[in-house]
Formats: structure tokens, sequence, C-alpha cells
């Protein structure tokens, strides 16, 4: 289960209530990368109590992401599910995603299943340097870019010049 404290942006639940909307959150799947959930990737910005009315706070990955309307009706599902219907979703775009919001949990999940995750602290000089992907399969950094796009907008495409597998890298964003 994803500790909501590693979740960017998210205090500790401080009440039973609370924890609860965060669990059901968990369990709500990235459509174009379901092993991790929208927890994992750090969408989830606040869940918080406004009297009796539950308000959660999301942001897309990026503006074009084509599976935004897709996990805010998961989102939607899942709260109503677990007996929040009526939550208000709120799309938070300031500050917009990065990737670094990708929880620890998160990124080893991509690992394992063979997507390359994102290197850590983004910045503006990382973005225009080039830097080494590791293979997620035998660890070598010998690997070369095929496609700056992969199986989703959000993923390039990578080879390993060692193992000679392709595998897809999360991109910083």
């Amino acid at each position: 289960m994803v500790s909501v404290a590693q979740t960017v942006g998210a205090p500790a639940p401080v009440s039973a209530r609370e924890r609860g909307v965060w669990q059901a959150l968990a369990r709500v799947p990235d459509p174009e990368i379901p092993i991790l959930s929208v927890v994992d990737l750090g969408i989830v910005r606040f869940v918080r109590w406004v009297g009796e009315s539950l308000h959660v706070g999301i942001t897309p990955t990026y503006s074009g992401c084509p599976a935004t309307e897709v996990i805010r009706g998961s989102i939607r599902a899942a709260l109503d599910k677990a007996g929040y219907g009526g939550a208000v979703l709120q799309e938070i775009l300031a500050p917009p995603w990065s990737s670094d919001w990708l929880t620890a949990q998160g990124r080893a999940k991509l690992l394992e299943f063979g997507i390359a995750p994102p290197a850590a602290a983004v910045t503006n000089l990382r973005r225009l340097l080039r830097t080494t992907i590791a293979c997620p399969r035998c660890g070598s950094r010998s690997t070369t870019q095929v496609s700056e796009f992969g199986s989703t907008p959000c993923k390039a495409h990578y080879r390993c010049d060692s193992c000679l597998e392709p595998f897809d890298y999360f991109k910083c964003i």
C-alpha cells in the first residue's frame, strides 16, 4: 500500500476518513501505465474536507495528456464506490505536474515492469542535457534512444546496446 506521506504535496492523513479516501485513490490505476496508481504518479494533490464536502485536487501530467478525462472518470467512480459520492474534483494547474512527483514506490514499480523511471530532481539544465538512461533489464548504461516517443507520449523508446532489449523510458517533465 502506498504511504500517503510519500506522495509529493500530500500531508499524512490526520483522520480515518481521510485515510479511507487516500486508500480508495491508491487503487485507481493510470490507464496508460496500469501498474501505477494516480497516487503513485503524484497527480492527486490534496484531499480536504470542507465541512461535510470532500474536495480532491488533481493535476494532469500535462495539458495534452489523452488520459486526463479517463483518469478523472476513474477517480470519480472509485470515490463513488468507496462511499464518497458527490466529491468535488478540482483541477490544479499550477504548479504544473513534474515527473519528480512520482513516489519512490511508483519509480520502483516502473523499473520492475521494465520501464526506466525518470531521473530525479528535474531542472531546466537537466532537460537540455541528454542524460544516460540505464537499461531496466540488465542495468547497462550503454543505451541508445530510438525515438523521442514510445508507447505513450510521456515515454521515449530506447534500446540497450548490451542486452539488445528495447525498453521505454518515462520522460522527465
